[in-house]
């Protein structure tokens, strides 16, 4: 069973998602089945891969948020990351074009480290506080992973894998798919947003018994996620 994860590296809610997901998918006895393909998304491909800014700061500058409410929602989103095991840390995030990130996701599909790398970004951006526009963090992130220095910098500094990335950004336009994160199970079913493991489980042991064609938004599509305009919980 293939399910697809469309995901960006600074979105808060792809990370609870993928926690989620993952716990989920522990307790089901087919998990050794189910293979996990990690897609790319941009929320903000306007964004300059040479700068990067504090997430008050982006909330206030391009989202049109004031200080105290982008503060609030931040504190919310920690208290959900919490439950999901994670300690956000906003003040240390760096707010940049993710670009070159998702060019080392496609990258570590080629050792089977797509995983290992998803997480490894979702570190360095949420809790290290790393600037994971620049190269030379990618490049470190990559060796760490057992990837090879001069591939990795190839990889994000030339434009060989630009086309995988944007094969993922059309095929998430082609399917309606706006908000992130936004799982796609065995092809036919989804969900969408961070949701609890108990819905994930739910529809994941769904998926496992039957197929439906098209996509069903197994969640309601009620869950907190990150779109083009900003966040929602």
């Amino acid at each position: 069973m293939k399910i697809e994860i469309w995901s960006d590296v600074m979105c808060p809610f792809c990370y609870i998602g993928k926690n989620n997901f993952e716990q989920a998918l522990e307790k089901l006895p087919f998990k050794d089945q189910v293979e996990v393909e990690w897609k790319s998304f941009q929320l903000d491909p306007t964004l300059d891969p040479k700068e990067t800014q504090n997430t008050i700061q982006y909330f206030k500058e391009k989202k049109g948020i004031v200080e105290d409410q982008a503060t609030q929602m931040l504190s919310q989103v920690t208290q959900m990351g919490k439950g999901a095991g994670i300690d956000f840390n906003f003040e240390k995030a760096l707010i940049t074009n993710t670009f070159s990130a998702h060019k080392l996701l496609h990258l570590a599909k080629k050792y089977s480290k797509a995983n290992e790398m998803e997480e490894a970004l979702f570190i360095a951006h949420f809790i290290d506080g790393k600037n994971v526009g620049d190269p030379e963090v990618l490049v470190s992130i990559a060796e760490n992973l057992g990837i090879e220095k001069e591939e990795a910098r190839q990889a994000v500094t030339s434009d060989h894998l630009d086309y995988e990335v944007n094969q993922d950004i059309q095929e998430a336009r082609n399917n309606g798919i706006s908000g992130v994160p936004f799982f796609v199970l065995n092809g036919k079913y989804a969900v969408s947003g961070a949701q609890p493991a108990a819905v994930f489980e739910d529809a994941l042991q769904q998926t496992y018994k039957e197929t439906v064609s098209p996509f069903k938004d197994l969640s309601g599509g009620s869950g907190s996620s990150c779109d083009a305009d900003g966040c929602s919980i």
